[in-house]
């Protein structure tokens, strides 16, 4: 494990059996995740990012042991030991090890409306992870430590004695982030924290989300979609497609100079805030296959354009790219990176 990381994955794999006949027997696996390791350095916020369905959200469901992981290693720099340095292995601690791991990382949900207690107050959901884990101190401690939680996420301490329903959307997942603050962990997966906010609130969360990172010192697992929104908030991004990561590097490397089509692909897509500039889109043929099924070799090499050209489509569609490193910080999924001449988001016509 690297000194400065606080969580390295190593070869994480899930697969969902699939049972059918008669006497419902296992016939098969969907590979929701297959083969992932990367590193999240401690402070930093690691943008893990793809299409929907390529596994990103299984990954930081694993991570946190709210899905058993099929196999692979989930390292964790802990502080449960008191020294500051024990590293814990994440897939294989007992139940009574895990919760005291979790003290140290937490999830922010992507839905605030499903992931909050309608039946409780605001109060009541924020002691809730003092009362589990016997922290916090007198009563009185732990109510001015919930007023405090609330501060910091920029609501007032007053309407702790509300339900969640009578919050927006916005201070509903501003509820969702203070009850990850709440043990003071040192790692948060954020799997999707603002896609299911307004456009107008999505930068303000955003915002929270980096003062917190800033005062409280966190790392951030940042899973999402939209580029644009990683782009924002990421010191280094990894790109996911079909339950396989096929680029990761810093995030103005890889929004300059991608270096694997699909990440190419993906930045087409982002907007151009400039109405007097536009990006040539890129158009992907077909529709993702299925996990349950995945290509063999290159998993991209269905739809990438870039295949079928010069003869790149005997090795493609057999030989498995290796995510290997290219140049001083970037890592790559593609037997053709030096050669591919790609346009990043920068590049527009």
């Amino acid at each position: 494990m690297e000194k400065d990381a606080i969580l390295e994955v190593r070869g994480l794999k899930k697969y969902f059996p699939v049972y059918g006949g008669v006497f419902r027997r296992h016939i098969a696996d969907v590979k929701a995740v297959d083969d992932v390791s990367f590193t999240v350095r401690e402070g930093e916020t690691l943008g893990l990012v793809g299409e929907s369905g390529c596994g990103k959200t299984t990954v930081g469901r694993s991570i946190v042991r709210l899905i058993e992981p099929t196999s692979g290693q989930i390292l964790i720099r802990t502080r449960v030991a008191g020294d500051g340095s024990s590293e814990l292995d994440m897939a294989s601690l007992s139940k009574a090890q895990l919760k005291q791991v979790r003290r140290e990382v937490q999830m922010i949900f992507q839905d605030p409306n499903s992931s909050l207690n309608p039946r409780m107050t605001v109060r009541e959901i924020l002691r809730e992870p003092f009362v589990i884990h016997k922290v916090g101190g007198s009563r009185s401690e732990v109510e001015d430590r919930i007023a405090e939680l609330m501060r910091d996420v920029g609501l007032r301490p007053e309407y702790g004695n509300r339900y969640p329903h009578q919050f927006s959307g916005g201070q509903r997942q501003r509820i969702g982030i203070a009850r990850a603050l709440a043990l003071r962990p040192r790692l948060i997966v954020a799997d999707e924290p603002v896609s299911a906010l307004d456009v107008s609130v999505q930068g303000q969360v955003l915002n929270l989300l980096q003062d917190l990172q800033d005062k409280f010192r966190l790392t951030y697992l940042f899973i999402a979609h939209n580029l644009s929104v990683v782009e924002h908030i990421s010191d280094r991004v990894a790109v996911m497609y079909l339950g396989k990561i096929v680029e990761l590097a810093k995030s103005d490397d890889l929004y300059a100079h991608p270096r694997h089509p699909y990440t190419e692909a993906l930045l087409s897509a982002v907007p151009v805030a400039d109405p007097d500039q536009r990006r040539e889109r890129i158009v992907l043929q077909g529709s993702v296959p299925s996990p349950l099924n995945p290509p063999k070799g290159c998993r991209f090499h269905t739809r990438c354009p870039y295949a079928k050209e010069g003869g790149r489509m005997a090795r493609c569609s057999t030989q498995a790219p290796e995510l290997r490193r290219i140049g001083r910080a970037q890592w790559v999924a593609c037997h053709f990176a030096e050669e591919l001449k790609l346009r990043g988001a920068a590049s527009r016509t």
